[in-house]
């Protein structure tokens, strides 16, 4: 898992790549027969926000080899744990807590969801102080509420230069363009933060249809 995700990514290590894993509470992975092409790791925690229990996944780190873009094996494996997730503790609200390096894992957000904070054309500032609350915990004085982000005076992980460039056509797509704006510094390792609902109302269909799918 070091050697793909370090592959992909520079300014970090084995041995920070390491610890961040510790920290985790599981991991998803997709495999290409016996070789490892993707995973996604993720932290559940829950806290006490505005009078309520809230259930949090906090996204780490997610990494697919560049010969498999395109697969969605990973992506339907985690919104099927999610929905598992989400079924074990009905009554706690579930909110997905994800920080962004690059505009490729922004776009996972509109392909799952109808609504999240920040968009594009949705008013979500609903969203924006428990957001800031998990943004503070988590990142310290490295959380920078007035722009969203997390401002490391060094980069704890950036992606490749070959690989977080854009394209022409991805340019041309308004998730794209507006990750570029909110974290201009993407390419130094700043990192957007995002959070959206994990309930069915705010599915998008094909999610909806994978969340409900009952365990293998």
């Amino acid at each position: 898992m070091a050697a793909l995700y370090l592959a992909n990514y520079d300014a970090s290590s084995v041995e920070r790549f390491a610890a961040d894993l510790a920290a985790k509470s599981e991991v998803l992975r997709v495999h290409a027969g016996d070789e490892l092409v993707g995973f996604t790791t993720y932290e559940l925690y829950e806290r006490d926000f505005g009078g309520r229990r809230v259930r949090i996944v906090y996204s780490g780190d997610t990494v697919v080899d560049r010969a498999h873009w395109g697969q969605q094996a990973l992506a339907f494996a985690w919104i099927a744990r999610m929905g598992e997730l989400r079924n074990a503790s009905p009554g706690v609200p579930m909110v997905w807590f994800l920080i962004v390096k690059g505009h490729r894992t922004f776009k996972y957000l509109p392909a799952f969801a109808k609504s999240f904070y920040p968009h594009w054309e949705q008013d979500r500032s609903d969203l924006k102080p428990l957001l800031d609350r998990l943004a503070e915990e988590k990142f310290g004085a490295d959380y920078n509420p007035a722009s969203g982000t997390v401002e490391y005076a060094q980069s704890h992980g950036h992606l490749r230069a070959e690989i977080a460039e854009p394209t022409p056509e991805e340019l041309a797509k308004p998730a794209t363009a507006f990750f570029l704006a909110r974290n201009p510094r993407f390419r130094e390792g700043h990192e957007l933060c995002c959070l959206c609902e994990i309930d069915e109302p705010n599915m998008r269909p094909l999610t909806l249809r994978l969340f409900r799918k009952p365990p293998a």
